[in-house]
C-alpha cells in the first residue's frame, strides 16, 4: 500500500528526481516505498553498495545528491556507517530498486542536525535512493 502522505516523485529512474510534498506534516516513523523494484541480489548487512541518491528536508531544500556530482556513492550498509534510517531501509532491498524513504529525525541526525548542510535538529529527511550494485 502506498502511503498517501509520502511525496510524489517525478523523473525517470537513473535521472535526478524532483519531489512534491503533500503537506507540511511528515508521516510517523520510517517509511519505505518501492518506486521501481529491482531484480538483482538482495542487499545484506555488511555489503558495500553503490547508490545514487537525492536527499531533501521534508517540505524544504535538497541538502545533497549524487546526481549533480555525476558519481554514485559507495558505502557499507547495515553496520552504522550511514544514518540508521538508510541502514534500516536499504538492507533487504534488491539491487536495481529505486526507493522513496521518509526518515524521522531519530533515525537521521536527531536533535543536533547538520547545520552546515541546512539540516535542523528534528528535521525529517526524504531520500530517493537507487541501488546500483554491490561491490
Amino acid at each position: 500500500m502506498i502511503n498517501i502522505n509520502m511525496p510524489s516523485v517525478e523523473g525517470a529512474k537513473g535521472t535526478k528526481p524532483m519531489l512534491t510534498f503533500p503537506g507540511p506534516e511528515a508521516p510517523e516513523g520510517l517509511q519505505v516505498q518501492v518506486l521501481d523494484a529491482g531484480d538483482g541480489q538482495v542487499v545484506e548487512a555488511g555489503d558495500t553498495i553503490v547508490a545514487n541518491y537525492l536527499g531533501q528536508i521534508w517540505g524544504g531544500d535538497v541538502f545533497d545528491n549524487s546526481y549533480d556530482r555525476g558519481q554514485p556513492l559507495n558505502f557499507q550498509v547495515g553496520v552504522g556507517m550511514v544514518i540508521r534510517g538508510w541502514d534500516d531501509a536499504l538492507v533487504g532491498q534488491r539491487v536495481g530498486s529505486r526507493l522513496l524513504l521518509s526518515i524521522p529525525s531519530e533515525l537521521g541526525y536527531g536533535d543536533r542536525g547538520v547545520p552546515q548542510a541546512g539540516i535542523r535538529g528534528g528535521d525529517t529527511l526524504v531520500f530517493v535512493t537507487e541501488i546500483l550494485g554491490v561491490l
